[in-house]
C-alpha cells in the first residue's frame, strides 16, 4: 500500500540510541501547529521503533507542555522498567533543545483470559448512509471522512447551550489505510473540544493531557483494515477554567478498540 500523509507525518529517522528525528507536516495544520493527536501518534512510534520494546501498547499518556513549532522535533525514548510481561516508557519531544511534550506508555505482552465488554457500541445509522461532513476549520480535518451521527460542529458561534457535549461520529484516515495504533491513537483525539460542542463559543483553549487505553490488539486492528470507527466523546464536568473528556471508539463490528481521557483548559 502506498504511503500516506499519515505515515509522512509520523515518519522518524534513526538519531543516536533511543533517539529519533522527526518534521511536523503542514498537511496536519491545527490553529497553532500540529493536530496534537498526531504528535501523540509521533510519541508512541518512537516506542514501537525502539529495539528494547516487549509487547503491544496498552496504554499512552501524553502532556503537552507546551505548542509545537512547525519544523523538526527530536524524539527521546527509554525504557524505565521492564517486567515479565510489562514494561514502561518515558518519551519525551524537544525542539530547539527545550521539552515540549512527555509521555508515558505501557506495552505489555497479551494474555488468553476473559472477555467481556459492557461499553457497548449504540445502535446508529451505518457510515454510508450519512453525508460526508466538511469542518474545513483547520488543515488536518481534511485528512479523515467524517460522518456525524450527533454533535455537529456549532454553524454559529451564538453562545447557545446544547444541552450536553456528546458527540457521536464515523471516522477514517482519508485515504484510507490499515487501522493501526498510531491511527488509532490520532483517531481518539478527532472531537471538537467539549466546551465548544456545549456552548457554541469560541473560546481558547488546549489540551493539557490525553490518556488512551488500547483494547485492540493485532487481531482487533486487521479486523478492522480500512473501516470506519465509531467515536463517542463527553465531558462530565466544567469548572475554574479546566474540563475533561472521555471517548470510546468502536469499529463497524462493535468491537471496542480504545478508550480515551482527556484534560483540557479554556479562557473567557
Amino acid at each position: 500500500m502506498s504511503r500516506t500523509l499519515f505515515d509522512e507525518a509520523v515518519a522518524l529517522a534513526p538519531a543516536g540510541e533511543g533517539c529519533w528525528t522527526g518534521h511536523t507536516h503542514p498537511g496536519w495544520a491545527n490553529m497553532i501547529g500540529p493536530f496534537g493527536g498526531i504528535s501523540a501518534a509521533a510519541l508512541l512510534h518512537a516506542v514501537l521503533l525502539h529495539p528494547q520494546r516487549l509487547g503491544e501498547p496498552v496504554s499512552l499518556t501524553v502532556n503537552f507542555a507546551a505548542a509545537v513549532a512547525d519544523g523538526p522535533y527530536e524524539l527521546r525514548a527509554r525504557p524505565a522498567r521492564t517486567n515479565r510481561s510489562t514494561q514502561h516508557w518515558w518519551v519525551e519531544m524537544l525542539q530547539g533543545g527545550e521539552t515540549v511534550l512527555t509521555a508515558t506508555a505501557i506495552t505489555a505482552v497479551r494474555r488468553d483470559t476473559f472477555e467481556m465488554t459492557e461499553a457497548l457500541a449504540p445502535v446508529v445509522p451505518r457510515p454510508l448512509d450519512l453525508p460526508r461532513s466538511d469542518p474545513a476549520r483547520v488543515t488536518w480535518t481534511r485528512r479523515y471522512d467524517l460522518r456525524v451521527v450527533e454533535g455537529e460542529p456549532p454553524a454559529t458561534w451564538d453562545a447557545s447551550d446544547s444541552g450536553h457535549s456528546r458527540s457521536l461520529l464515523w471516522m477514517r484516515d482519508d485515504p484510507h489505510r490499515p487501522l493501526d495504533w498510531l491511527s488509532l491513537t490520532a483517531l481518539a483525539d478527532v472531537f471538537i473540544p467539549r466546551i465548544w460542542r456545549r456552548r457554541a463559543t469560541l473560546v481558547p483553549l488546549g489540551t493539557v493531557t490525553m490518556t488512551v487505553y488500547y483494547h485492540a490488539g493485532p487481531q482487533q486492528l486487521a479486523e478492522t483494515g480500512t473501516g470506519f470507527v465509531l467515536g463517542q466523546a463527553q465531558a462530565q464536568g466544567f469548572r475554574a477554567g479546566y474540563n475533561d473528556q472521555a471517548a470510546l471508539l468502536w469499529n463497524e463490528a462493535g468491537t471496542l478498540l480504545a478508550s480515551s481521557h482527556q484534560w483540557m483548559y479554556y479562557k473567557e
